[in-house]
């Protein structure tokens, strides 16, 4: 009841006010349970999706959004749990990934969809990075669902960072066509197959979208960013001292 006032309230006016166009709705089965795999270009990749879908699709969301004090924090709580997010504490590396997983199975065996970013981040720069095998791989071969790939279009030229006033324009979302990894079941402690089935998908993805695939980790990617820049603003010259010239200091020369 609370998801479907989030979804007229939220989902309604988003899709009148940026009209996201959609290819491949058909993908999304009517009923039972799926994985939504898709890239990460912004903070809004979590609401434009299930605004144009007539299904609940749950996706993780971490916790501090849920523990935030204050009236500002029960109100982001609210919301988060209203769109239809799960916490998770991310804390831990592997904590988070187990959290993740037992989440999105949890979700699965209740008839519904799941969503995930297999990068585990949104992109730094629009590119597509390598995916994660801890959550997706594990999450499918342990429910069985099949794996249905996204691609997110241009959601990260609404807002970029630093601006407040969102840019009306268009987003796009591309839905694949279900991928079925039945053949691996059973297979999910095999680390070869769950980079196998990640890759997969992340190459699903890349087509979907048609982004540049970086063969990195997106993680790895904002750190080398972060050092870059600090390199840079390190190695920036200091402006000179500004220092008064002879015969104009108010003096006889």
């Amino acid at each position: 009841m609370i998801y479907r006032a989030m979804k007229f309230s939220i989902g309604g006016p988003l899709k009148l006010a940026f009209r996201p166009w959609v290819e491949g709705i058909e993908h999304i089965p009517e009923d039972g349970p799926a994985i939504l795999a898709s890239n990460h270009l912004s903070f809004s990749d979590s609401f434009f999706l299930p605004a144009v879908l007539s299904r609940k699709v749950t996706f993780i969301a971490k916790a501090e959004y849920f523990t935030s004090p204050g009236v500002k924090g029960r109100l982001t709580a609210a919301f988060f749990k209203g769109v239809g997010q799960l916490p998770v504490d991310r804390s831990g590396a592997r904590g988070a990934g187990e959290a993740a997983v037992k989440s999105g199975i949890a979700v699965l065996r209740s008839g519904e969809l799941f969503g995930i970013y297999p990068e585990g981040t949104r992109s730094p720069d629009g590119r597509l990075y390598r995916g994660k095998p801890g959550g997706l791989a594990r999450v499918a071969l342990a429910s069985g669902a099949p794996v249905i790939p996204v691609a997110m279009i241009d959601t990260e030229k609404i807002q970029p960072p630093g601006t407040v006033m969102p840019k009306l324009m268009r987003p796009g979302i591309r839905i694949g066509r279900p991928l079925d990894f039945s053949r691996y079941q059973g297979m999910e402690s095999d680390r070869f197959i769950l980079r196998s089935l990640t890759d997969e998908v992340m190459y699903e993805i890349m087509k979907l979208s048609g982004q540049e695939y970086v063969d990195i980790y997106a993680t790895a990617a904002k750190r080398r960013i972060a050092e870059e820049a600090k390199g840079a603003k390190a190695s920036k010259p200091l402006r000179p001292e500004k220092t008064e010239q002879p015969g104009k200091t108010g003096q006889p020369g």
